[in-house]
């Protein structure tokens, strides 16, 4: 079974323009003991309600279209990646590039920012793992560089955060409510 502490950086340098461009690209997951792959995709494709599971994240909501469906563009805001201007809340509108029911893949990109993000994209996997009560949650993205920014700090705040979301979907899968709708 898989570290659940496990986060993977890495560095992806690619050719553009005859120009060397360095890309960070960077992998980290979380185990869910007590939710199947079934119980956590719902939480995971609720795209437009990121904040009931993610920390710092103060607000998410649709903007454009239907929750879940590829197209449709959420706003968040919150604490969790500093904004470029002091003081003020960090935001993104993020659209939801695809969804996959069948092998539970969900791609998305930021649109638009105030956090400095150029050319985001990122992944996030349910997996099984040996344990068949449990499942396995694998964020991935891909992000140009960001100046003034650590890219392991990166890595470390979505290490962080996708612990706390894994732990949250638990909560919200055991609770009443939460097997209502599963």
């Amino acid at each position: 079974m898989d570290d659940p502490s496990k986060f993977e950086p890495f560095l992806l340098w690619g050719e553009m323009e005859s120009d060397l461009h360095q890309r960070w690209e960077g992998r980290v997951s979380a185990n869910l003991r007590n939710a199947t792959k079934e119980q956590a995709w719902p939480l995971v494709k609720d795209f437009f309600n990121l904040h009931k599971r993610f920390p710092t994240l103060a607000t998410c909501y649709g903007i454009h279209g239907s929750n879940g469906e590829p197209g449709c563009i959420r706003y968040c805001a919150g604490s969790s990646i500093a904004s470029n201007g002091s003081g003020s809340v960090s935001w993104s509108k993020e659209r939801l590039v695809a969804v996959d029911d069948f092998d539970l893949i969900l791609k998305y990109e930021i649109v638009d920012s105030n956090i400095g993000f150029k050319s985001y994209e990122s992944t996030i996997k349910v997996l099984s793992t040996d344990d068949s009560d449990g499942c396995m949650l694998e964020w991935s993205f891909a992000v140009d560089p960001v100046e003034g920014w650590v890219f392991e700090d990166l890595v470390g705040k979505y290490h962080v955060g996708l612990q706390f979301m894994a732990q949250k979907m638990e909560e919200e899968i055991a609770s009443p409510l939460g097997e209502i709708m599963c």
